[in-house]
């Protein structure tokens, strides 16, 4: 094992197992930014660095900048640093090392006010620096550091750095990548969610293994669609064979098909109400990937009795109605008639008459069929809080 002393300088060579130690939690920190803070921790170790330290954000009129550090006497978070800006290492070029050697002399080192007021009160003398820029754009401050006390950084420490530096910078790009990926899909749920379809995701064994949270309140419900023993059942007993069917031809569609299977039916309710509407369709198979489960079939519900209210505020804005309009429209386009709208709103039939007379001429539209359907269509349905 090589010496990690603190202030010790990394040898010229290093063992298989310290270098695949340090490049997994590299790639470690891409899947969850909470391992940032161990990545940065072993890279401390292995160059005996008081600290090593990942400037995530540079402090700007907007945000105060954020550092994520491991050290001895410092909080892994620090999210309000003043001193971001007053630090030598700015304009450096991109995903090069450099130390403060190459930026001040000594002595203007030692006499800037970022070295007095910060780096000296932290026990930070020696300094390894770099750039790093994503593809996004983003530029973040990798730093290693010793006192003054320790040797300064060898050619060596400089050389090994220089090695990880590409690999810390794919792991950045692959956290971007991940996290945006995550909020995307969320995105989409919440949209399926607002348009009231219920997205229930199956493995290659048809085993129910992901649904949004518009599939899981009309599972819960049982009536009609029901996960059992992790399989989606349909209530009666034609309705899920043509289900299972339905999951089956998915399941067995040619891997090679370059066009997803797609096919729907409806399911009937128990209790009597309108059946649900529901799609199956195959997932594209990833060759390449492996495991207990895979996403192989996507099912749709659509529930059409599904009542959602919109933020009165963006109804307002897209259609130019007033409060009471607007809430009219609502319970309008939720299916209620004009007396059972005014009913639950307290309103007189007359007031609401005079408001719908106001929508129509608002909206331009002459029916209120008309009315629903525009209603219905609109993104203000989007925002409705989930």
């Amino acid at each position: 094992m090589q010496d990690t002393s603190p202030g010790s300088s990394l040898g010229e060579s290093m063992s298989p197992e310290f270098l695949s130690h340090i490049l997994g939690a590299i790639y470690d920190a891409a899947l969850d930014e909470a391992g940032w803070v161990s990545c940065l921790e072993s890279i401390r170790t292995i160059f005996g660095a008081n600290y090593a330290s990942l400037i995530v954000r540079t402090e700007t009129i907007d945000d105060v900048g954020l550092i994520v550090s491991a050290g001895n006497n410092q909080a892994s978070l620090d999210p309000g640093n003043p001193y971001i800006a007053m630090s030598p290492f700015s304009g450096m070029v991109p995903d090069q090392l450099v130390t403060i050697g190459d930026v001040l002399s000594e002595k203007d080192w030692r006499a800037s006010t970022y070295y007095r007021d910060y780096c000296q009160p932290q026990g930070v003398f020696h300094v390894l620096a770099a750039d790093i820029v994503t593809r996004d754009g983003g530029v973040y401050g990798f730093r290693v550091t010793r006192p003054e006390t320790a040797p300064d950084f060898s050619r060596a420490d400089r050389d090994f750095c220089g090695l990880l530096i590409p690999h810390i910078k794919r792991a950045l790009n692959m956290h971007l990548s991940i996290n945006q990926d995550r909020k995307v899909s969320t995105l989409y749920s919440h949209a399926m969610a607002q348009m009231m379809v219920g997205v229930v995701v199956l493995d290659q064994n048809g085993q129910v293994i992901e649904s949004n949270p518009a599939a899981a309140a009309i599972l819960e419900l049982k009536d009609g669609l029901r996960v059992v023993g992790k399989q989606l059942e349909a209530s009666y007993a034609n309705d899920n064979r043509k289900l299972l069917g339905l999951v089956r031809d998915a399941l067995t569609h040619p891997l090679a098909a370059k066009l997803t299977l797609t096919e729907a039916m409806s399911v009937s309710r128990p209790s009597g109400r309108l059946s649900w509407g529901l799609i199956v369709q195959s997932i594209s198979s990833d060759q390449w990937t492996e495991g207990k489960q895979r996403p192989s079939v996507v099912v749709f519900v659509r529930d059409t009795e599904g009542r959602v209210d919109p933020p009165v505020r963006l109804a307002q804005q897209l259609f130019h109605l007033t409060p009471a309009e607007t809430a009219l429209a609502i319970q309008l386009a939720n299916g209620l008639s004009l007396e059972e709208a005014a009913e639950v709103l307290n309103i007189k039939r007359n007031t609401a008459r005079a408001h719908l007379r106001s929508i129509f001429s608002k909206t331009g539209v002459r029916r209120q069929t008309e009315l629903v359907r525009i209603f219905l269509n609109s993104v203000a349905w989007l925002s409705a809080a989930g």
